[in-house]
């Protein structure tokens, strides 16, 4: 069986709750080395190797793709670098902090033959894979008012690079990817932004409130994240012409990872958490959550790596949700609705 080489450039939390075990799950893929600068760290999973300098990566012609999981100031620089070294590469979310980094970074993929991916692991989601069921099944018509909520209780900042003020920093570089990408995937790209970003606790720096409308011709989807909702919000509030949906708990995969639980264990995924569903009739049926499966992602890249099939994410997708990001900073910068420009090259809508 062909391996696939691995090599991760970042050894925090994404790559020991998110990247190592999700590789290690899939058996085409073969995580080698580590990129880390802490002379006292330790690797992600037993026998990878740790490196203390990317260019002794880079050069290895043992890997093959590369992820990028480091601050987000940095993924469009490292992810760079890795493409001009011939590897595939996975990037972090946000995928760059601007549509001119991201359209670059495609467009390198392109001249060298090499598959750039974003790494959109909430499409697999419990709480996302049971909404999308119910509305393309057209249990509530069609969709006139969709919410999206990620939203955390952590009062007091961190003394972090997610919330220092520096480049890529604030919530909506950190959840707005997954909002985004989560809403583009059901309605395709909307017509115009509107957006408030603020931070909103004491001594923030970043934005730690972010409160975006996507504007489409017949519906408004509403994607809000924050770091001051104690006890949580629903997850999910979607209204149709024939019903409505709620979802109120969260998938619990990352909770899973972080408490030492493997993506092959026997209750990996499943979310007890049913979606609610009123019809028309105002009759409430409960319809249980699918079971979420965020490795599915690197199964995705292994067979795009091969040759087999599509990557999980298309350079026209992380154009058009990077888009949208900076759409949406720019709508909270000047107070109003912005039209997306569609006639950017690459951004399909």
């Amino acid at each position: 069986m062909t391996r696939i080489g691995i090599g991760i450039i970042g050894n925090g939390m994404a790559t020991r709750v998110f990247h190592a075990p999700f590789i290690r799950s899939v058996p085409t893929l073969d995580l080698r080395a580590v990129v880390s600068r802490r002379a006292d760290a330790s690797p992600p999973l037993p026998g990878v190797a740790l490196v203390d300098d990317i260019a002794v990566l880079l050069a290895d012609p043992a890997i093959d793709l590369v992820v990028v999981a480091t601050p987000s100031g940095t993924h469009a620089e490292l992810a760079r670098r890795a493409l001009q070294s011939g590897k595939h590469v996975v990037v972090e979310k946000p995928f760059a902090l601007d549509l001119a980094q991201a359209r670059a970074l495609t467009d390198l993929a392109a001249e060298r033959g090499r598959i750039v991916a974003v790494f959109h692991n909430r499409r697999w989601d419990s709480d996302f894979l049971g909404v999308k069921a119910a509305i393309e099944a057209g249990l509530i018509g069609h969709v006139v008012h969709f919410e999206s909520h990620f939203d955390r209780f952590r009062p007091a900042p961190r003394d972090r690079w997610r919330e220092d003020g520096g480049a890529g920093s604030g919530i909506w570089f950190d959840l707005g990817p997954h909002l985004v990408d989560q809403a583009l995937l059901l309605f395709g790209a909307p017509i115009a932004v509107s957006a408030d970003l603020a931070a909103l606790r004491p001594r923030g720096r970043s934005d730690d409130w972010a409160h975006v409308t996507l504007h489409y011709a017949d519906r408004r989807v509403i994607l809000h994240a924050s770091m001051c909702v104690a006890g949580g919000s629903p997850r999910f509030v979607v209204h149709g012409l024939a019903g409505s949906l709620i979802k109120h708990g969260a998938d619990p995969q990352e909770a899973q990872s972080i408490a030492g639980l493997e993506p092959d264990a026997p209750g990996w995924g499943i979310d007890p958490d049913p979606l609610h569903h009123w019809d028309g009739e105002g009759r409430q049926h409960l319809i249980a959550a699918p079971r979420g499966c965020q490795p599915q992602f690197y199964a995705q890249m292994a067979d795009a790596c091969l040759g087999i099939a599509a990557p999980p994410t298309t350079p026209a997708q992380i154009l058009a949700v990077q888009a949208v990001l900076d759409t949406a900073i720019l709508a909270a910068q000047t107070g109003r609705t912005e039209r997306l420009d569609f006639r950017m090259p690459g951004v399909d809508r």
